[in-house]
């Protein structure tokens, strides 16, 4: 029997679970393949460090460079994150006839369209499925299982921290700063946690997301990106009480003069699933013309998850890799000559229904007031709601859900309301998505 032989480039979390699985489902992967797998060479940065998985017969290093070099190795496997030597690393790897898997999807979103380019003129593959929505095989379900479809619209939840902490935020006395502190202790945030709560994470995955849906170049600086760490309890409170759920959102959707890419809080009526996934889990869905609203589910994280969907890749290269490359599917799923280099839209051309939240002074007339400016804008108010606050005496709590309307319409409404007197504070609003 054949024997395709890997190097590592990280032995974390993901990289131990990518270890355990090659010894301990071999021969499942076996009779899939007909081939064997063998790691021959692990890059770690402690060559002292005790390990989790076993690394008999495996050679550890500390030079990187000895795995993308290495003679024997047929595929290259990219757990160690960053942007910097990790290019420089799958370059080399690359130029050298490697194959590639990579879990990074900083990497993918910043540099996968020079990475594939350079993939293409030397004829061998970069698979990523690990890159986005850890275990849940997002990218090849869009890529290739909605590959009749005119894919309209994506939106997910793709960071299991934020939607961690919203999860959270619904219990009683809970709020931001308190549930940030306890994801912190239980390892599913990190010390420094503004990749994950401002939304960039999600932006790297909705990046890749968007590429494959539509076909287009991939265009990381052109996210528009905002992160929760403004949504208070009152927030998610009032939401349920009218009918939704706050979710952190990626949402990709075409728009009339070319594309929308968006990471922010947003209202989901509760009726849809997406609305009702909870805890640390991910969830995208994606609209085609012809099936419709699909929906993907699982853990977006974790050494078994997101190692399963490694070895998938493994799986998948070795089949490919040897097949002509016509026959090949492209790495974002459209023929690499005929992705579009279309222009993403501003935020201000978006529109959607929006929840307005503000502190009034309780008294006569406020309401008419602020219905006033929105009219002026015209903006229709579908629904108010008002209680006595209880952080200050002669104040209220004013919640408002507007129609659809234009972004630059509602953010020229927000601006002459925060002139008023009547207005104490600052003034939240979130975006409302039906997804249908």
């Amino acid at each position: 029997m054949k024997t395709i032989k890997v190097g590592l480039l990280g032995l974390g979390t993901v990289g131990g679970g990518t270890v355990d699985i090659l010894q301990n489902t071999m021969p499942e992967i076996q009779r899939r393949l007909g081939q064997s797998i063998e790691i021959v060479i692990i890059a770690v940065r402690d060559l002292n460090r005790p390990r989790s998985v076993d690394t008999a017969g495996i050679a550890l290093t500390d030079n990187t460079f000895d795995v993308v070099n290495h003679p024997e190795v047929d595929i290259v496997v990219e757990l160690m994150g960053g942007t910097g030597l990790a290019k420089e690393l799958l370059e080399t790897a690359i130029k050298n006839g490697k194959h590639i898997v990579t879990a990074n999807k900083a990497l993918i979103a910043e540099h996968g369209n020079s990475l594939f380019a350079l993939a293409r003129e030397n004829n061998v593959i970069v698979s990523y499925e690990a890159a986005v929505a850890g275990g849940i095989p997002v990218i090849k379900a869009m890529r290739e299982g909605l590959a009749a479809n005119k894919i309209e619209w994506v939106a997910g939840i793709i960071n299991g921290t934020g939607n961690y902490i919203l999860t959270e935020m619904k219990k009683p006395g809970a709020d931001f700063a308190k549930v940030l502190k306890v994801a912190q202790e239980l390892g599913y945030a990190e010390a420094d946690p503004t990749f994950d709560v401002e939304g960039i994470d999600a932006a790297h995955k909705l990046t890749i997301l968007a590429s494959i849906a539509f076909g287009i170049e991939l265009q990381f600086n052109k996210v528009y990106t905002e992160g929760i760490s403004k949504v208070s309890a009152d927030d998610i409170r009032f939401a349920q009480q009218l009918g939704y759920e706050i979710k952190h959102l990626g949402v990709a959707s075409r728009a009339e003069n070319g594309y929308s890419l968006r990471v922010h809080p947003t209202l989901v009526p509760k009726e849809v699933l997406i609305a009702n996934v909870n805890g640390v889990m991910n969830a995208v869905m994606a609209k085609g013309n012809h099936v419709g609203p699909t929906m993907y589910y699982g853990p977006g994280a974790g050494a078994g998850p997101t190692a399963s969907s490694v070895v998938a890749d493994i799986i998948d290269i070795i089949r490919w890799k040897d097949q002509p490359k016509a026959d090949q599917v492209p790495a974002l799923g459209f023929a690499a000559d005929q992705l579009e280099s279309a222009p993403v839209v501003s935020i201000d051309e978006i529109e959607c229904c929006y929840y307005i939240r503000c502190l009034v002074k309780d008294q006569k007339g406020v309401l008419s007031k602020v219905s006033a400016v929105f009219a002026e804008s015209d903006i229709s108010i579908e629904n108010v709601h008002q209680e006595p606050s209880s952080e200050k005496a002669d104040d209220a709590k004013l919640v408002l859900i507007t129609n659809k309307v234009k972004e630059s319409s509602i953010n020229q409404a927000l601006a002459s309301l925060a002139e008023l007197d009547a207005i104490d504070g600052d003034i939240m609003r979130i975006r409302i998505e039906t997804l249908g």
